[in-house]
């Protein structure tokens, strides 16, 4: 494997994990300052919103890892990282909705519809474009030639 796909990987992997951070933490501040659940209908169970937060992760290191093999282009980066988050979050909600309750298509589709533009559905694509700004940057300088950071017994300081 190449060094710039392997450091693609690597920035992307560390990049899922931040933003699986920020979704959680932003997701539970909104629901405690909102009082409001994230997902409001009992009867699409409890692994809705899970199923959709992982499928917007997956595709946010997905896109990073195919986009930051070349990171000079940012602002294409954070826009397709964003959409991507937001698309995979509305659509596995959608498809869960469908799977778990015997409900017509059309009332699963506004649900899904009804959840990505809501609260925790907008804070999807603002999380994904917050991380895949600092991967670009931390993909950048790599590439310039960045060490990783070094711990203090790493450090030759003589």
């Amino acid at each position: 494997m190449q060094q710039r796909t392997r450091d693609a990987w690597v920035v992307a992997g560390f990049a899922a994990a931040l933003d699986l951070a920020l979704v959680v933490c932003g997701f539970g501040f909104v629901s405690l300052l909102a009082d409001v659940e994230v997902v409001g209908d009992p009867e699409v169970g409890v692994l809705v919103a899970p199923l959709a937060v992982g499928a917007s992760v997956a595709a946010v290191l997905v896109t990073l890892a195919a986009r930051l093999r070349r990171p000079e282009r940012m602002a294409l980066t954070v826009l397709l990282t964003a959409l991507g988050a937001w698309l995979a979050f509305a659509l596995v909600a959608i498809v869960a909705r469908l799977l778990s309750s015997s409900d017509a298509p059309a009332e699963s589709l506004g649900f899904g519809l009804v959840l990505a533009v809501g609260w925790f559905g907008l804070l999807i694509p603002a999380c994904a474009a917050f991380t895949a700004s600092l991967a670009v940057l931390v993909a950048r300088g790599r590439m310039g030639g960045m060490d990783r950071p070094r711990w203090p017994w790493e450090r030759d300081e003589t």
